[in-house]
């Protein structure tokens, strides 16, 4: 677990890698987060995802707005207007973000993404085209496209709440359009859980229109349905992404040096 620096062609961008203890070497996957960027509970689904035997890296993809004021908005402008284009500087740094991983050493080559809200709806517009062998799409936005759009998508398991104003019928629109493209997928709508119920967000991370937001709309993590979606998940992502091949000759696990993220964006041995 440490923080480290990934080039992009915009510049070096912070990144926060979670490296899992137990043999590699590992398959990869790219964590995208909401709009609250990087925060705690982005770490902890990154650390998560490690320790079920993935090395995970989360970018921060807001980090050039630090700069000078106001640039928050300007990264979620870019972000959003990215989106839209399903193009630009997002998608080239998401992209080099994959481009790590599978550069490490210690990856298999085989890198699944997983998002959140605005990084889940990232998630499936990346399922396409992108190099990617699995997508977590964890209530993001389903374009009016979405069945064009899906011309070739990598496997996708996707995760949204029966309580969420903001995207009712995007999991039974999604599904329709998997399945009419032929794409390996698992969708499921939680009746109980609302918007965001994978993550449990640090009033630290959080606004106070936020917090009155989540009150208002039921936002918020909800621990029944995030168990069973964090399972499918890693269920998901094992079949298409292959188990961590940490087993040793004798039916044990073995005992490799522990395995560390240098400040220069290198996966090393200790």
């Amino acid at each position: 677990m440490t923080d480290t620096s990934i080039a992009t062609p915009y510049g070096k961008m912070p990144t926060y890698v979670s490296v899992p203890t137990r043999s590699g070497p590992w398959p990869g996957v790219v964590v995208i987060h909401d709009v609250l960027g990087m925060s705690r509970d982005l770490r902890s689904q990154t650390d998560w995802l490690a320790g079920e035997g993935f090395l995970a890296a989360a970018p921060n993809l807001f980090y050039w707005g630090r700069a000078f004021p106001g640039g928050k908005i300007a990264c979620l402008r870019t972000v959003f207007r990215d989106s839209l284009a399903r193009r630009g500087r997002t998608f080239d740094e998401i992209d080099a973000v994959r481009a790590w991983l599978v550069a490490q050493s210690g990856c298999t080559g085989k890198v699944g993404v997983i998002g959140f809200c605005m990084g889940g709806g990232f998630a499936l517009l990346l399922a396409p085209q992108h190099g990617y062998s699995a997508s977590s799409v964890n209530y993001g936005r389903v374009p009016r496209d979405v069945e064009t759009l899906l011309a070739g998508a990598c496997p996708i398991v996707a995760s949204y709440g029966g309580k969420d104003p903001t995207l009712r019928g995007a999991a039974a629109k999604l599904e329709q359009a998997l399945v009419a493209r032929g794409v390996a997928h698992d969708v499921k709508e939680y009746a109980d859980a609302g918007h965001s119920f994978l993550n449990e967000h640090d009033k630290a991370d959080t606004s106070i229109l936020f917090r009155i937001m989540a009150t208002v709309t039921g936002l918020g993590y909800h621990e029944p349905s995030a168990r069973d979606a964090r399972a499918r998940i890693l269920k998901f992502f094992r079949t298409h992404l292959g188990p961590p091949a940490h087993v040793g000759s004798l039916g044990g696990e073995s005992s490799p040096p522990t395995p560390r993220v240098t400040g220069d964006g290198e996966l090393r041995s200790r």
